[in-house]
């Protein structure tokens, strides 16, 4: 039988090599002609009846670069259609698409050098296009097969038809790089179109690369026809050997060596898949049918996977089980049943139902504002603006325009866009809502989120200037030349002609780009012009580079000398007599001149007990409040005792809360509580309730003298895969006077932590990606209590497997996650594919919230979050705003892994992000929505 087979694949082969092709290729230029791609899909190839197609490129990078080579793309939101990428830093390229279900998902392909400052060449072939099952792409480079990916994009299945929906982007050529090929083939074969990059068959290296010539060809059929003679010989001496066996066999019989009867075969255990239905007959056993929901003869049956019948309502799982299939719940937003089932027919005649539910109809207007507008859509819906004559925001709440007080009976005086609210002293505060800025009194639309109007206002306010960047948020308004156009968002930031990209001092004009200690930074700008310095640190920000300043911390020691040599020390005090200062001493009191802190926590290994009773992320013996929630350690008399547990915290004689007290001033000592205008606050901190010389109407936490505004000038880095070496460690620069972070390298995942602690918080930010490549994490922490420990929201563009298999295989879904991060083996590749993947992984990580949506971030748009945490009673609450609408809402989450913390924000393989705008807030105050939370829960059995 194999002879028989081999010998009529050989007879095909010799026929179809035989044969001569003379299609008519249709060859589009897509250089020339870049409409053509867009009018082609939008017409829609398949219906064309176009069964495969080929696209072809050509470029050359220089070395170390990254560019999108081209992509087809929505421009009214620069959503993909299909986009192909190179990243020459990390030798890797990636391929975005829209899938046919509509999602967007990405191909990772590792170990590809393309920028080289060489020619390459890709072909990429699309199968399948007319057949009834899915079809494919199989990506060449440079003549050799690297990868195959599964689905058949959704653009060339049809891609919607108007106008300014579909357009093609290809890369801007630089000097000695270009782009010397796109092009658009169909109605031919592979062959033909691979030999339009000079690819032709033959093998090297065992793979085969692509194309067809006369000479090779006839070599081939005369190969074959030798092949095929020596089949016919083979065949010939089998039917002689099987004749000479069939003949034994008789005479066997004959002799009566066989027995005197056959055996025929019986029923036993095993002979048919169903015992129960197994028949002996004169000529042996037969078999009944295979069951529902099974194929094949009977004796043998496989299980029939439903799933390929589409049982299952769009976007449900569907799990094939053996026999039959079961369809998961119906998503968040829909309302239906679970369906399972046996066989083919169920499958096809028992589809699942998932109807949209209307989650506005709900008596709380679906989770939104009282008196704000709640927008159903199918399966999700979102809070809008307030109802006409209310004003205010999802944040703030929605209170009618004319009867607001803020503490006096006058008609509300702030911008129909603004919040109005009264501060301790009586006074009117304005504020902006989110996507308008200004001073409050006056607001103007603000795009970009980073807190200044799109035009200027007629107020002489900071804010009330025009944005010099209208679509790249920067909050600094940083504009190195002085030209009008901010630094975020000007190609030559310093005017000196170079470009920022090819600028060896992007924010210094020099012409001639001198580098005498080759460190990428210019002499202009570098703080150490003849030491190489990369990071350019300058502790003590004399201008002086730490590598080459004698006295880092200038506190007056030389570094030789000085036992802190980045803390400034001029006591030298070291109790443990270790050699580091108890200033920079991560245990002062137990000798650990090595300072290793593994877990981050800034509490060296040698005294880090890890023994924390109230869960506040200090440990018991470090303190002040040991049994007592109290993260931010506040302790305003100096006395060692915290805030929370200290009944009188001003060491005045009052009582902060019991008789004689309650203190009027319970942070500042005034024994004789004068309160002139009896407003129950003590004169000496009307204004100023914690004495911190900043008084509480721009004070960020007006009762607590140790934080007073934003800022994240010093910051912990922390590296959470320090052993990968999958891509480098992220590189963040902070602007803004701390109130503004850019993280700039595509780079294993990481976070900057600012060093202040909270216990209650508000913060808030602008979170915007300044990019088109890559499509992975970016988001913001809080909670932090050391690498093993915090809570972190974290974006993903699209569905995407991580590129590292080990130690298991990670899958990240697109949208906006909650995470609540406890690890048991820390920083390490544990903790990086549970941070990638999407949902619970043991000992690592627990999905808190996932937006029900499950909708990327787009390039180049600003979004503003806003999250509550009152660690004491486990409250996390995350909203995020595109402009002014409310695009998600996590509700009300309760957790209480973490009891405070420190803030920061966090990024994974993703370049060019930008945290801008960002405020953070002490507050304690238990938010009204936790009340109902809590007596809707205890009220539910369930």
């Amino acid at each position: 039988m194999g002879v028989w087979t081999a010998l009529i694949l050989a007879s095909q082969l010799l026929l179809n090599l035989s044969l001569q092709v003379d299609a008519q290729a249709l060859v589009y230029d897509l250089l020339t002609s870049p409409d053509c791609l867009p009018d082609l899909l939008q017409g829609g190839l398949v219906e064309q009846g176009v069964h495969e197609a080929f696209i072809l490129t050509s470029f050359k990078l220089q070395p170390k670069t990254g560019t999108s080579v081209f992509s087809l793309f929505n421009p009214r939101d620069n959503s993909k259609y299909f986009e192909f990428t190179v990243m020459g830093k990390l030798n890797r390229a990636v391929l975005r698409y829209l899938r046919s279900d509509k999602r967007t998902s990405s191909v990772t392909f590792n170990n590809l050098v393309l920028a080289d400052g060489q020619q390459h060449r890709l072909l990429f072939h699309l199968k399948g296009m007319q057949a009834p099952g899915p079809g494919g792409v199989e990506l060449h480079l440079d003549c050799r097969l690297v990868e195959t990916v599964r689905d058949l994009p959704a653009a060339f299945q049809g891609l919607p038809a108007g106008y300014g929906t579909v357009e093609l982007r290809t890369m801007q050529a630089r000097d000695q790089e270009s782009l010397d090929e796109l092009k658009l083939v169909v109605g031919d074969t592979f062959e033909n179109v691979a030999a339009l990059q000079d690819c032709h068959f033959h093998q090297r290296d065992s793979v085969q690369t692509l194309g067809v010539n006369t000479k090779q060809l006839s070599n081939q059929m005369l190969d074959l026809t030798k092949v095929i003679n020596e089949l016919k010989d083979v065949l010939i001496q089998q039917v002689k050997e099987t004749s000479f066996l069939r003949n034994t066999i008789s005479e066997c019989q004959a002799c009566g060596l066989g027995g005197s009867e056959v055996v025929k075969p019986r029923c036993a255990p095993g002979v048919c898949f169903r015992a129960n239905l197994c028949i002996e007959t004169r000529d042996g056993v037969e078999c009944g049918p295979c069951p529902d929901g099974y194929t094949g003869d009977g004796f043998n049956c496989d299980d029939v996977d439903e799933c390929q019948f589409n049982p299952c309502y769009p976007g449900v799982k569907c799990v094939n089980t053996a026999p039959g299939f079961r369809c998961d719940a119906c998503p968040l937003g829909y309302s239906g049943l679970a369906v399972e089932g046996v066989g083919v027919v169920y499958a096809q005649t028992n589809k699942q139902v998932c109807d949209d539910v209307d989650e506005c109809k709900a008596p709380n207007n679906g989770g939104c504002a009282a008196n704000s507008v709640c927008h159903n859509s199918v399966g999700s819906y979102h809070c809008g603006s307030c109802k006409t004559g209310f004003t205010g925001d999802q944040v703030k709440g929605c209170k009618p325009e004319i009867s607001i007080s803020c503490g006096n009976s006058l008609t509300n005086p702030c911008d129909a866009n603004a919040q109005c609210s009264s501060e301790r002293d009586g006074s009117v505060h304005c504020q902006c809502g989110i996507g308008w800025a200004g001073n409050g009194f006056l607001c103007g639309k603000d795009t970009d989120i980073d807190g200044y109007p799109d035009e200027k206002l007629k107020c002489k306010d900071v804010n009330c200037k025009k944005d010099n960047c209208m679509f790249v948020p920067n909050s600094g308004q940083e504009d190195a030349d002085r030209d009008g156009y901010g630094d975020a968002c000007d190609e030559d930031a310093d005017g000196d002609g170079i470009l920022n990209e090819q600028d060896n001092c992007r924010l210094k004009a020099n012409v001639d780009q001198r580098n005498t200690d080759k460190d990428g930074h210019g002499d202009a700008c570098d703080n150490c012009r003849m030491v190489e310095n990369p990071d350019q640190r300058d502790t003590d920000r004399d201008g002086k580079g730490d590598a080459c300043d004698d006295d880092m911390d200038g506190d007056g020691l030389k570094n030789f000398l000085d036992n802190c040599q980045r803390v400034q020390n001029r006591d030298q005090l070291d109790r443990d007599g270790d050699g580091v200062g108890d200033a920079c001493d991560s245990c002062p009191d137990i000798p650990n001149p090595n300072q290793s802190d593994i877990d981050n926590d800034l509490v060296g290994d040698s005294c880090d007990t890890n023994q924390d009773s109230d869960g506040d992320g200090h440990q018991d013996t470090k303190d002040n409040c040991p049994f007592v929630i109290n993260s931010s350690q506040l302790d305003s008399d100096k006395d060692g005792q915290g805030d929370e547990c200290d009944d009188d915290d001003d060491n005045d004689g009052i009582p902060d809360s019991l008789p004689p007290g309650p203190d009027n001033c319970r942070l500042v000592p005034n024994p004789d509580q004068i309160d002139d205008n009896s407003d129950g606050v003590g004169d000496i901190c009307e204004s100023d309730f914690d004495q911190d010389k900043v008084i509480d109407r721009i004070d960020n936490c007006p009762e607590n003298a140790e934080v007073t505004l934003t800022d994240f000038r010093a910051y912990q880095t922390v590296v959470l895969d320090p052993e990968g070496d999958a891509q480098i460690d992220p590189n963040w620069v902070v602007l803004n006077q701390g109130m503004e972070i850019v993280q700039t390298m595509n780079s294993d995942p990481g976070l900057a932590v600012g060093y202040t602690a909270f216990s209650g918080v508000d913060f808030e930010g602008t979170f915007h990606v300044n990019t088109v490549t890559d499509d992975d994490y970016a988001g913001f922490i809080f909670g932090y209590q050391d690498s093993s420990s915090f809570y972190v929201v974290m974006w993903k563009q699209t569905e995407q497997t991580y590129w590292q298999a080990t130690p298991f295989r990670a899958v990240a879904e697109p949208g906006i996650q909650l995470k609540a991060v406890k690890s048991r083996s820390g920083p390490g590749e544990h903790l990086r594919n549970s941070l990638w993947h999407t949902g619970d992984t043991n000992d690592q990580v627990r999905l808190l919230w996932k937006d029900p949506r499950n909708v990327g971030w787009k390039d180049k748009v600003s979004y503003r979050w806003y999250l509550q945490h009152r660690p004491q009673v486990g409250y996390i609450r995350a909203r995020f705003y595109e402009g002014t609408e409310l695009v998600a809402d996590s509700g009300v989450t309760i957790d209480t892994t973490m009891r405070g913390g420190r803030l920061g924000v966090f990024c994974f393989s993703q370049e060019n992000i930008i945290w801008s705008n960002l405020k953070y807030r002490c507050n304690d105050t238990i938010p009204e929505d936790f009340q109902e939370f809590s007596t809707q829960h205890s009220a539910d059995p369930h």
